[in-house]
């Protein structure tokens, strides 16, 4: 099959490819900027708010919904490739193989406090629709959490508008191949993607490389009725 190269089918392709170097990259700490930052970085937004109930959204071999469930919230895991489920399921933990399509579809029937996703979020029209459903997903006062490249600083040398960016697999290891495209998004595209669809942007963090001394990431906290949980 011929696959658009710069497309949300290419991002698939890609993972499914890479699923086993990714499992055992995420396990062995490989990633710097995950173990130096990120990771607390997502847990500590969650224990500030403490959600009863949690949906990782493209929760890749599972530590997050794993690390969430120690912090004593019920949690599910669903990705769309098979392996990294299958990785999962092995760690421990409830995981299900369920697509973004699936999702907009209407396969996925849950109801939760908090919606996580933790740099799950590169295609285009995946991503769209997937925004489009968050709501009907989410309890009263629920809250949806994503955790993504900073634009500011994963834009590089490139033009600061939304595009289509070829993906690379530098400083990780000879096992990875055929690397992800990513769809950029500037600040402002973000946060239009959570007002067009009934969320809220209650909080916006950006932990910071305590090396490079630049964003590491950027955290939205949305809510979506617009009210902080509690009040």
């Amino acid at each position: 099959m011929n696959i658009e190269p710069l497309s949300d089918t290419k991002i698939i392709d890609s993972w499914y490819k890479n699923a086993l170097p990714w499992t055992n990259a995420v396990r062995s700490g490989e990633i710097e900027s995950r173990n130096l930052v990120t990771n607390q970085a997502i847990i500590d937004t969650f224990m500030s708010y403490s959600p009863q109930s949690v949906l990782d959204l493209g929760c890749g071999e599972g530590w997050l919904t794993r690390e969430l469930a120690v912090q004593g919230m019920h949690v599910i895991g669903v990705d769309v490739v098979p392996e990294l489920i299958e990785k999962a399921q092995q760690a421990g933990g409830d995981f299900f193989n369920v697509s973004y399509e699936e999702i907009q579809q209407g396969k996925l029937s849950i109801s939760v406090d908090a919606i996580v996703c933790n740099f799950s979020l590169f295609g285009k029209e995946s991503v769209e629709g997937l925004f489009t459903t968050i709501t009907t997903l989410l309890n009263p006062n629920g809250l949806f959490i994503v955790q993504t490249l900073h634009p500011l600083v994963a834009c590089g040398d490139f033009s600061y508008q939304d595009g289509w960016r070829e993906g690379s697999w530098a400083g990780f290891n000879d096992d990875f191949t055929d690397p992800a495209p990513w769809y950029f998004r500037t600040l402002e595209s973000w946060v239009k993607l959570f007002n067009d669809n009934g969320l809220r942007l209650i909080e916006v963090r950006e932990p910071v490389h305590p090396k490079t001394q630049k964003p590491a990431s950027i955290i939205f906290i949305s809510c979506n009725i617009g009210v902080l949980p509690g009040l």
